[in-house]
């Protein structure tokens, strides 16, 4: 079953590039208290999560912080050193924004988000969302149809929302 608004997103793990290395993150300690955008996509580099999803964030990063995001997250189910490879890229490290490595996919699993695509060479990803948690409840929530588009889950959309 997949995550729903007024949904408490279950505990998990996940990692970010740090200092010395991949370290863990606590979804739970970094939710806690917070207004978190999160959104996730079907892989780092892939051409809409790259052209599309990335760039909405960062185009609207600074209106989301006004209307009282804490952070926002990016999740992905790749490892955490092409997500760092892909902040770069992207420009996402210098716009602020988060980038975590759901490696195993047990956070995507766990929140019923998890498809594949063989066709794609897309084996246990995530679908494309996006989502506003506030303490760790999903407050709104909105996903893709379909894996190669970028509209219910774009930045701009979740900011209109809120």
């Amino acid at each position: 079953m997949s995550i729903s608004v007024g949904d408490t997103l279950p505990g998990a793990t996940l990692l970010q590039m740090g200092a010395e290395g991949p370290e863990p993150v606590s979804l739970q300690e970094r939710l806690a208290g917070r207004k978190v955008a999160i959104f996730a996509v079907p892989g780092a580099f892939t051409p809409t999560c790259h052209s599309a999803h990335v760039p909405s964030f960062i185009r609207t990063r600074e209106a989301l912080r006004e209307k009282g995001v804490d952070e926002i997250i990016c999740v992905s189910v790749n490892d955490p050193f092409v997500m760092e490879a892909w902040a770069r890229s992207t420009g996402a490290d210098e716009a602020g924004l988060t980038m975590l490595a759901d490696a195993e996919g047990a956070f995507t699993q766990a929140i019923g988000m998890a498809f594949d695509a063989p066709p794609a060479g897309l084996l246990r990803r995530s679908q494309r969302y996006a989502m506003l948690v506030d303490d760790g409840k999903v407050a709104i929530l909105n996903k893709e149809e379909s894996p190669g588009t970028c509209e219910m889950s774009a930045g701009e959309t979740l900011l209109e929302a809120l």
